[in-house]
């Protein structure tokens, strides 16, 4: 601290982005020059008042490399009205992940149904009476839930396919580790969804759910195909487990087990009823990959499955289309072709990407600007990890003023 105050150098390039102090609580500003790839000062905020007023101080300024977050474009439009604003690149592809990863949620039924054989269609198209045998919770509806938003709508209709695609391989007799394969599920969740059901349950339910023998099913169940079909000693088994029901609920159970090994819907048929198909595997999260990734960087499996996904559904292949092409144009600094893109995006009438292209409309100067000049926020994010270090080697006694004189004065 005995050390004189870094003087901030002439900045002409400007590179700018927020860092956690506290993460999720408390976060500062961190400024790079772009030329020389030096921190040239740290901010105890990320308040738009805050950067204009040191960027009012440098009237130099010519050129500002940031996130598209609203702060930092108001501080920079009101601060330095005379420099040309730059989104970084790393930024807008992170942009395009979440639109693209919320369609693929919201048409992951569609894809499942579509890639479907027929002997499985007839198998899920089953009466209300059959449905009634199946002694597993029942899954609820996305208007039960919190934060409706369509994000989170679309996150949860890929909960609820993918629900009913594991209670369909339950029906078929397959055993929690193999639905888990098949699915590309963890053997706990696909425990924890056969005896609980999927968010969003009201506590009610929960309550009575618990204290039946739907929890119990599946342990059953598995045990049945195992080979174990003495009911008493089942029943033994579950209250050991702390089942608190008679034993009648077991017996019955075991009846229609029985019942649909004996009319050929057992575990030695259930192969070619539920064939394993690749567009029944994937989720959004992990398929959002393939679509923006350069086609020549995926494994084969990869691509069989992108293939499978884009043939079962004309959204998705209109979505993989467009995301290439934002890729490609992002890739080789190809801004010239923005506005062809934006209005390809809007003739798509896919909602989520008609939103993605009113953000870049509303901040079209500096994102055309990412997508033709050469600067970018990566030697700001280096920096970051650079004061992460720093901060992490104060062991907990990294207050700002000492942060700051750390951080500029280091080599």
């Amino acid at each position: 601290m005995n050390l004189p105050a870094q003087q901030s150098d002439q900045v002409s390039r400007l590179g700018i982005d927020d860092w956690s102090f506290r993460r999720g609580r408390q976060f500062g500003t961190i400024l790079v020059n772009l030329s020389t790839h030096e921190i040239i000062d740290l901010l105890p905020d990320r308040e738009t008042e805050t950067a204009q007023s040191w960027m009012q101080a440098h009237p130099e300024i010519d050129l500002v490399s940031r996130d598209r977050g609203k702060d930092y474009a108001a501080a920079a439009r009101k601060g330095a009205p005379q420099a040309r604003q730059v989104v970084d690149r790393f930024h807008l592809t992170d942009n395009l992940r979440d639109f693209v990863e919320e369609i693929l949620a919201r048409c992951r039924t569609e894809i499942g149904q579509a890639s479907m054989t027929p002997t499985s269609e007839m198998r899920v198209q089953e009466t209300e009476d059959d449905r009634e045998q199946v002694s597993v919770p029942p899954f609820w509806s996305a208007g039960d839930a919190p934060l409706a938003g369509s994000a989170h709508l679309a996150r949860h209709a890929q909960r609820l396919d993918r629900y009913r695609q594991l209670i369909h391989l339950r029906e078929e007799g397959f055993t929690q580790k193999e639905i888990a394969q098949r699915l590309g599920m963890g053997v706990r969740t696909v425990r924890h969804w056969l005896t609980r059901g999927i968010p969003y349950a009201s506590p009610e339910l929960r309550r009575k759910r618990s204290r039946g023998f739907d929890p119990y099913a599946a342990y059953v169940r598995e045990r049945f195909f195992q080979g174990s079909r003495n009911g008493l000693q089942l029943w033994r088994e579950l209250q050991a487990q702390g089942y608190k029901g008679s034993s009648r609920a077991v017996y019955r159970f075991l009846a229609q087990l029985k019942q649909g090994s004996a009319t050929g819907e057992g575990k030695n048929q259930r192969s070619q009823v539920t064939p394993d198909s690749p567009a029944s595997q994937w989720t959004a999260k992990q398929a959002v990959w393939w679509f923006i990734r350069d086609p020549s960087d995926l494994k084969e499996k990869e691509q069989q499955a992108l293939e499978a996904i884009r043939q079962a559904s004309p959204t998705a292949d209109t979505v993989y289309e467009l995301a290439q092409d934002f890729m490609q144009m992002l890739r080789h600094l190809e801004g010239q072709r923005l506005d062809v893109w934006l209005d390809q995006a809007r003739a798509s009438h896919i909602p989520e990407l008609q939103r993605f292209a009113r953000s870049i409309q509303r901040d079209k100067d500096a994102v055309l600007a990412g997508l033709t000049l050469q600067e970018s926020n990566g030697v700001v994010e280096g920096n970051i990890n650079k004061l992460k270090l720093i901060k992490r080697m104060m062991y907990g006694r990294a207050e700002f003023p000492l942060l700051r004189q750390r951080v500029l004065h280091a080599l």
